[in-house]
């Protein structure tokens, strides 16, 4: 019998999780903004902190991705819950201590607390068929994907009006941390509190990442679906990429003066990308991908135009604010109608059987997408490109890539007959 309180655990559980991933990074990010405008740090000591510190968090899925799978296969999902928080908890532990052990404990504690977001990803939702009935399921993962992207959204703000306190001096940096544990601390005693899940002993690490990387090979050998996975990559460069600039960008052309103020323009665009998402599900059935490279030409025209609001100031743009806020909507709107039909082609044509580990896959790849953005982002800096300059290299990588984007029809191959 399923536990009836195990779900209403899980949906508090990782809002309060995701929360936290995104505030203690507005917090880690705060004190680079004030040494910016107090002229201590250069233009690109900025920017390249911003790629280097959004990167960290990526690359524990990269290493790790195949041992967290098999470890929420084989052990307890609610084990796995409880002790990636509490990873988290001791990565912002480490983060805290910076000030007395130096810099080096802010990459290493976020880090860690990358770690435990990769530990934890699998088993938020690999539980749900375990505690929630079969014709819920759907409802279900809906619930904790909005939730995610709510907390993401309040996260970075939350974090950022904390940024602000420290930097204003109304809060101290342990007391920011503080509050950032108190959130991962309560997160982990929700785990805690739930029904303990099953484990399967029969499961092996050999098999599990066999099946793994067979079925990531499979994907690939599909002409359609690799480049579907390609296009869904794309989205997620250009959202990490975007992060990773806001600061610099905000700071230096739209003369932000807070993180908070920094934090909005991620609420702009993910804004955008929510109406794109359901005016995709409006217009589009499900493997219809005729428009596909269209939409991907129109965000790269709308990063171009961030990158040129620097120089419409220069030349008597009123309200550059509202123009940036216009136009990121704008983005975000056509990132959501170029995103949106490529996943549900994948998540329909991917066999249904394996559909688990497809999204597994795709997974993958988006961490590999958004770490490949911060290089791409790092190399570029280290060029000497500034901020506007950086939006134009991402409208340049866009417009290439969609370029090449040439999506099939549905591929009825028995390769794809037998994923």
């Amino acid at each position: 019998m399923k536990s009836s309180r195990n779900y209403p655990l899980l949906l508090t559980s990782q809002f309060l999780g995701a929360l936290g991933d995104n505030a203690i990074l507005a917090i880690i990010l705060g004190p680079v903004m004030k040494s910016f405008a107090e002229g201590k740090i250069s233009s690109q000591d900025q920017s390249v902190a911003n790629i280097v510190y959004t990167s960290l968090l990526f690359i524990p899925y990269l290493l790790f991705a195949s041992l967290a799978g098999y470890m929420n296969d084989r052990f307890p999902k609610t084990c796995w819950l409880a002790a990636g928080n509490a990873v988290k908890l001791a990565g912002t532990a480490l983060v805290a201590t910076h000030m007395a052990s130096g810099e080096w404990a802010l990459a290493a504690g976020y880090f860690i607390v990358g770690i435990g977001a990769c530990f934890y990803s699998p088993a938020k939702y690999g539980i749900l068929p375990e505690i929630v009935p079969t014709e819920r399921l759907v409802k279900a993962n809906g619930m904790v994907e909005l939730l995610t992207l709510v907390a993401i959204l309040f996260g970075s703000i939350a974090g950022s009006v904390v940024a602000d306190a420290v930097n204003k001096g109304n809060l101290s940096s342990l007391g920011a941390y503080g509050i950032v544990c108190s959130i991962y601390g309560l997160s982990l005693a929700l785990n805690l509190c739930m029904d303990r899940t099953p484990s399967y002993p029969e499961v092996q690490f050999r098999g599990s990442t066999g099946e793994f990387f067979r079925n990531f090979g499979h994907l690939f050998h599909s002409a359609r679906l690799r480049r579907v996975l390609v296009g869904t990559g794309l989205f997620w460069i250009c959202g990490a990429l975007l992060k990773m600039n806001f600061q610099p960008w905000g700071q230096q052309v739209l003369k932000l003066e807070t993180m908070t103020q920094v934090a909005l323009l991620g609420l702009w665009l993910s804004l955008g990308v929510m109406a794109g998402s359901v005016l995709a599900g409006q217009l589009h059935k499900v493997g219809d991908l005729r428009t596909t490279r269209r939409y991907g030409a129109f965000l790269a025209v709308a990063i171009a135009l961030l990158g040129a609001v620097q120089w419409l100031t220069g030349v008597g743009l009123p309200w550059p604010k509202s123009f940036a806020i216009g136009v990121l909507i704008i983005a975000g709107l056509f990132a959501g109608l170029f995103l949106i039909p490529l996943n549900a082609a994948l998540q329909a044509e991917s066999h249904q059987d394996k559909l688990g580990k497809t999204i597994a896959t795709q997974n993958f790849i988006e961490n590999t997408a958004m770490l490949a953005a911060g290089v791409f982002a790092w190399i570029n800096v280290k060029k000497g490109f500034d901020p506007s300059q950086l939006f134009y290299c991402l409208a340049v990588l866009v417009a290439v890539v969609v370029a090449w984007l040439r999506i099939p029809e549905k591929d009825v191959s028995p390769v794809t007959a037998n994923l």
